[in-house]
C-alpha cells in the first residue's frame, strides 16, 4: 500500500474517532448546539482531506502518464467550507459558529499532530 494512502487511512481514523466522540457529546450532554456545530464542520473537514487526496492521487497518475494536470480542487474545498458556515449562520440555534469553525481545522490539527507523532516514533 503506498504510503500517502497510508497516511491518508489513518488520519480517516483519527477523524472518525473524534466524530463518534462528538455524536457521543451530543447525545449525552446538554451542549448539544456546541457538538452539533463540531459534527458539521469535522464532517466538512473529512470531506475536504478526502478530496485533496484524491486530487492528489490525480496529479500523481497524471505526471506519470505526461498529462496535464489543471489543480487541486481549491475551489471545491472554499466552497464546502462556505457553505458550511452559511448553513451554520442560517441554523444559529442548531450549530455554534466557533464549534464549526473548531471542527473545520480539525483535518489540519489531526494532520500535525500525526506527523509530530510519526517523526517521533521509533522505526521498526
Amino acid at each position: 500500500m503506498p504510503e500517502l494512502q497510508q497516511v491518508f487511512i489513518r488520519h480517516c481514523k483519527y477523524i472518525i474517532y473524534l466524530l463518534a466522540i462528538y455524536v457521543l457529546g451530543w447525545g449525552f450532554t446538554e451542549y448539544k448546539a456546541i457538538f452539533m456545530g463540531l459534527i458539521l464542520g469535522t464532517s466538512v473537514s473529512l470531506f475536504n482531506h478526502w478530496n485533496l487526496y484524491r486530487k492528489t492521487n490525480r496529479i500523481e497518475q497524471a505526471m506519470s502518464e505526461d498529462k496535464k494536470v489543471y489543480g487541486i480542487g481549491t475551489l471545491t474545498r472554499m466552497a464546502a467550507v462556505i457553505l458550511v458556515v452559511f448553513i451554520a449562520l442560517e441554523f444559529e440555534h442548531v450549530f455554534h459558529m466557533t464549534s464549526v469553525i473548531i471542527g473545520i481545522v480539525t483535518a489540519y490539527a489531526v494532520i500535525m499532530i500525526d506527523f509530530i507523532v510519526q517523526k517521533f516514533k521509533p522505526r521498526k
